[in-house]
């Protein structure tokens, strides 16, 4: 499976409103604890190797 990066989101500014609120009143280390976390919940919903590999690459900025 390739990793499809078409804007699907209905409403990206309620999405980037609900982070903001999850992270609202947290230190700095809670706040990446809270990423970290959404971001192997997320990984482990896709679960396939090979999307995860070229996502981590495009958000790295590596090719």
């Amino acid at each position: 499976m390739k990793l499809d990066t078409t804007p699907r989101l209905t409403d990206p500014d309620a999405v980037f409103a609900m982070l903001v609120e999850a992270h609202r009143g947290l230190d700095a280390e809670a706040s990446r604890r809270l990423d970290a976390k959404l971001v192997l919940l997320l990984a482990n919903h896709i679960g396939d190797m090979q999307v995860l590999r070229s996502a981590i690459a495009l958000a790295s900025g590596k090719p």
